[in-house]
């Protein structure tokens, strides 16, 4: 083999190298929402009151205990048991959570796929389990 193909080789092993190291810091990078705000959705939360069916940190009021606890919910890799826990769906499923799976208790809330996204924005802010 040439050397200067070698070079190139070894040079294109080097750069990928370093950009794996580059996206492997050590802790997982939050999922994003296109469009979505987290303080904006960390509002809504509060103002369609999650916390009456959901215990929520940081969200006063929001210790409800029907459904699930949202601590942690960020590091979830299924949405309710069953759908990936994807940008995309997360929206999916604020938007009307019968219709992604029948019989679940939660209801559809009526909120704009805008909001769904802000919520879905700061529901992957929750990242751990309290201590």
């Amino acid at each position: 083999m040439p050397t200067s193909f070698l070079h190139r080789r070894c040079g294109l092993c080097a750069v990928l190298s370093l950009a794996l190291l580059a996206a492997c810091s050590g802790k997982p990078r939050e999922k994003q929402v296109p469009g979505g705000d987290a303080k904006v959705g960390k509002e809504l939360v509060t103002q369609y009151q999650c916390g009456a069916c959901h215990k929520i940190p940081d969200v006063r009021g929001a210790d409800g205990k029907v459904g699930p606890q949202l601590d942690g919910f960020g590091k979830l890799s299924y949405i309710a048991n069953g759908i990936p826990n994807q940008p995309d769906k997360l929206v999916a499923w604020l938007l009307d959570p019968p219709a992604m799976k029948p019989g679940t208790p939660m209801p559809a809330m009526g909120l704009t796929e805008q909001e769904a996204r802000h919520m879905a924005a700061y529901l992957y802010t929750l990242r751990s389990k309290p201590k």
